[in-house]
């Protein structure tokens, strides 16, 4: 046993060894300030898929200012928010650096509740990377930062190196972004905001922000909550009295957002695409991205971006006027998606007018507008690889046939009828209240009726058309969480690089392959790794998806079919049209074996972000997926193809079991109905007398009551949906009039729904909850 003696020795050396070594990291490590921040500034640099300068991103809005001139308002509303200790606290909190440790060590979060003086280490010279030597490297710097600076500078140090967001960096800059006046003339309701904003500014800027649930509704909300507890706060750790807390009740609306310098038209929603893409992969945040020596290069193509600027250019210069027409054409939006087939290349985007006219959402990522019928063909190719409970497993063809007629009763997989909230039995409505009779589902597709599909889909299973949607490249949180029946007709709401991307799974025979943007990535020069093509996968049968796109040629080459106007493409194509509730949006969703190209078109009021109906915009009576948004398609797809050779599509074989008009198949596989690889182009007299007429493609709801279900909530990240019941368009508590709805009568489209009418349908453009409401007239047809 060794004496007391050896073991206090030892001790004792070992705490001399401990205090050195601390002693010596407080000495080497140096303490921040924040003109060295803004001098390690660098740009960013975006390349074109050919190698060319894009963008060059870089002049960061950074302005330092003494503390001085930072209204006490302004400092009191941080530290009540941030750190209401900060002038007593010895700059680190120990009880939050040890819980951020041991949560890092066993893989749990990382949120520790950092101090100001942690912070404003951080916002220095430390990465983002959440790391127990990060964290090391921050206790002795906050150490000796506290030490050796005045708690004052310390506070002003954090101010002026802070992101406020809208590219602003200190708090000179926040207050001409956000008040357009000097950081000393700041009253303490515009203080609370800025130190709102600093919690993240693309979840709490009132104008909105970039990702998900970033809606300047949504960011609105946020920050008027955060704001007023912000001031509620002050007067808690006593940094304002109750009486001047009661004098700021309205909330100070910021001026609005400026475009950064350079990011005009289209490059704005590329930059965006592609940063959000690189920092995911880094796994870095924006203040670290916009240190900047970044050298992105992506997958735009310049001339295919071009191309798609001027296809929209051209439709709204011909058919919208805002001024002539502003109750309709005022707040008309297009955004697109162009993806490659098998590689998963997003080539070329629209996603709005540009930054530079204010226009800050990107139309062609964006959350919330449901897709209407564009979503059939995942029900076709669901009912092809599972069948229907009535076929034991046994896929169905797309020569069966389903009841067409305007205003089915829709049936439960038990027989029975489904039910609406009431009891009564639910009935479906087609385009114009057609009646198609028995109709083949390609003659169904062909003309977008809606009855065989939604009885389909209650066959196949709601459950199996999301996995169908899932596996060719529709995302969790685009899904509308209500598996109703209206979840056949498109009340999800996937953005166009989405819908253009599983489309190129049919178009690549099943051929699945993750969307990217960023082909490598370098830093200093120095290749940064995880941009590795995606990988492949197939996760479609490669005859299922052959026939589908055997099916959705017959849209366009069928003289009746809704998508026939895209014939002017002049090669083989294949796509659907989907029009919504009310016609608060209308697609487009079409392929060749080279590309896949999605566009939407919709309105949508800024201020309150919801849907509007598009009826009378561009003089037309209603706007269906088969005119305008074809039109942009087209133009686009030729000038996107010059100098490409015309490709066919693989051959489809037959497949599945022709289904009889008792919903069960024969005894044998359908030989009898080949794929139509080539549709004719000549129509018996006997089709054309069945072509629907060529009004724009809307429906009328039948008098019937909404299914059953009670309010549904809105799904992850669409912004346009609000949890408040309404009934826009059907009276009587059925929602989603759609197309024309008349009292009482539910929608046209894909449908909305009673008690969630104006909260699902008109949020969402008629879409997402559809249900429980309404009967669903899906997209008029279209």
């Amino acid at each position: 046993m060794p004496s007391w003696k050896l073991v206090s020795g030892l001790s004792v050396a070992f705490l001399g060894m401990l205090v050195g070594l601390v002693g010596l990291a407080l000495y080497m490590v140096e303490v921040p300030s924040e003109a060295n921040a803004a001098a390690a500034q660098q740009n960013n640099v975006y390349y074109w898929s050919d190698g060319t300068v894009m963008a060059r991103v870089g002049d960061t809005n950074r302005q330092n200012v003494e503390i001085g001139d930072i209204p006490q308002s302004m400092q009191n509303a941080v530290i009540a928010a941030e750190n209401a200790t900060f002038w007593d606290d010895p700059g680190f909190d120990v009880v939050g650096i040890g819980r951020a440790v041991i949560n890092m060590a066993t893989g749990g979060s990382t949120q520790s509740g950092s101090t100001i003086t942690q912070q404003f280490v951080k916002n220095n010279y430390l990465s983002q990377d959440q790391t127990i030597t990060r964290k090391a490297k921050e206790l002795f710097i906050s150490i000796k930062v506290n030490t050796e600076m005045e708690k004052p500078d310390i506070l002003q140090g954090y101010l002026n190196t802070s992101y406020y967001g809208r590219n602003a960096y200190g708090i000179q800059a926040a207050a001409q972004a956000y008040f357009e006046k000097d950081a000393a003339e700041l009253d303490p309701a515009e203080s609370a905001l800025l130190a709102t904003v600093l919690k993240g500014a693309d979840l709490y800027d009132p104008a909105g922000g970039v990702g998900p649930k970033s809606s300047p509704k949504e960011n609105r909300e946020r920050a008027v909550e955060r704001w007023e507890w912000i001031l509620d706060r002050q007067v808690e750790v006593g940094l304002m009295s109750q009486t001047e807390r009661d004098k700021y009740t309205e909330f100070p609306d910021p001026a609005p957002r400026k475009a950064q310098a350079g990011l005009t038209g289209q490059t704005g929603y590329l930059v965006d695409i592609a940063a959000a893409e690189v920092k995911k992969t880094l796994g870095i945040d924006k203040p670290t991205f916009d240190k900047g020596g970044y050298q992105v290069h992506t997958t735009f193509d310049k001339k295919k971006t071009a191309a798609m600027v001027k296809s929209v250019s051209k439709v709204e210069k011909e058919y919208i006027d805002a001024e002539k027409r502003p109750d309709t054409d005022k707040f008309v939006q297009f955004g697109a998606a162009s993806v490659e087939p098998g590689t998963g290349k997003i080539v070329a985007l629209y996603g709005g007018p540009g930054f530079d006219k204010g226009h800050f959402t990107n139309n062609a990522n964006t959350l919330g507008v449901p897709v209407g019928s564009v979503w059939k063909p995942f029900v076709l190719a669901a009912a092809m690889e599972h069948g229907t409970y009535k076929s034991d497993g046994v896929g169905v063809s797309p020569s069966s046939e389903y009841n067409g007629d305007n205003k089915l009763k829709i049936k439960k997989q038990d027989g029975t009828d489904y039910l609406d909230k009431e009891g009564n039995p639910f009935y479906q409505v087609n385009n114009a209240d057609e009646d198609h009779g028995y109709v083949t589902l390609r003659r169904a597709m062909e003309v977008s009726a809606n009855t065989p599909f939604v009885q389909l889909g209650m066959d196949v299973g709601m459950d199996k058309v999301k996995a169908t949607a899932t596996a060719a490249g529709i995302e969790e949180d685009s899904f509308d969480p209500n598996l109703n029946p209206s979840f056949a007709l498109g009340t999800s709401t996937p953005g166009a690089i989405e819908m253009a991307n599983s489309y190129a799974t049919f178009s690549a025979s099943g051929t699945k392959v993750d969307t990217y943007s960023v082909t490598k990535v370098q830093h200093n020069g120095e290749e940064q790794p995880g941009f590795e093509k995606p990988a492949k996968e197939t996760s479609i049968d490669a005859n299922i998806a052959n026939n589908v796109t055997d099916v959705l040629r017959g849209v366009i080459e069928k003289g009746h079919g809704t998508g026939k106007d895209a014939r002017a493409l002049g090669r083989p194509a294949a796509g659907k049209t989907g029009t919504t509730d009310e016609n608060k949006s209308a697609w487009w969703v079409g392929y060749t074996p080279q590309l896949s190209t999605a566009v939407t078109m919709f309105r949508t009021d800024p201020d309150q972000g919801t849907l509007l109906s598009m009826k009378g915009a561009g003089g037309f009576d209603s706007i269906n997926g088969g005119k305008l948004p074809t039109e942009v398609w087209t133009a686009y797809m030729k000038d996107a193809h010059k100098g490409e050779p015309k490709k066919n599509f693989p051959k489809a074989k037959p497949v599945g079991k022709k289904v009889d008009q008792s919903g069960v198949p024969s005894s044998t596989p359908s030989q009898s109905e080949e794929p139509e690889s080539t549709p004719s182009e000549t129509e018996s007299e006997e089709e054309k007398e069945k072509e629907p007429s060529k009004q724009p493609e809307t429906s009328r709801p039948p008098m019937t009551t909404p299914p059953p279900g009670g309010e549904e909530s809105c799904r992850p990240g669409d912004f346009f949906c609000e949890d408040t019941g309404g009934t826009e368009g059907g009276t009587e508590g059925t929602g989603g009039e759609t197309e024309g709805s008349t009292e009482g009568t539910g929608g046209e489209t894909e449908g909305s729904t009673e008690g969630t009418g104006d909260t699902n349908g008109n949020a969402n453009g008629g879409g997402n909850g559809g249900f429980p409401g309404g009967n669903w007239g899906d997209d008029n047809g279209g």
